[in-house]
């Protein structure tokens, strides 16, 4: 947590937890589409046979998502830039998503029923990263302007 946010207790605002959830939650919806159907129409994981690919591809795309997103809002800031984590966040963050890119790759990776991904999948999943992370964003500012806090 930024320190400033830290100076003085906040009682719990359920209804502002409500609130950031309808408004911030279905961003993570437009990109489960927006993978989708790279993963069908571009990489071509669209048949039972492919099946496997689809699912390595969402799940990949799914913990990266969904890791980076702890830090777009735990703060009201640009993170990364106006504000980092803490270290051991940083480190685990990153041990995290190396850890799920690796894993395709894996020995583990057939016990798990997963399969390399194809290079032409990454540009995608940076692309779909970066517009997630910049959505994100532009809706808190927009949330912050309109409600006048952050969590």
């Amino acid at each position: 947590m930024d320190k400033e946010y830290l100076k003085k207790p906040r009682a719990w605002d359920a209804k502002g937890i409500g609130r950031f959830m309808v408004r911030i939650g279905p961003i993570s919806s437009v990109f489960d589409i927006t993978t989708f159907l790279v993963l069908w129409y571009v990489i071509g994981a669209d048949s039972p046979a492919r099946q496997t690919l689809f699912q390595t591809g969402w799940f990949v795309e799914g913990l990266l998502s969904q890791t980076l997103i702890v830090h777009m809002i735990r703060t009201r800031k640009i993170p990364f830039v106006q504000s980092r984590a803490s270290l051991p966040v940083l480190v685990m963050t990153g041990a995290v998503m190396l850890f799920g890119l690796w894993l395709p790759f894996s020995p583990l990776a057939g016990a798990l029923s997963m399969q390399p991904l194809p290079m032409s999948y990454f540009p995608w999943l940076i692309g779909t990263l970066l517009a997630y992370c910049a959505l994100t964003q532009g809706v808190k500012g927009w949330y912050i302007r309109r409600h006048h806090e952050w969590l």
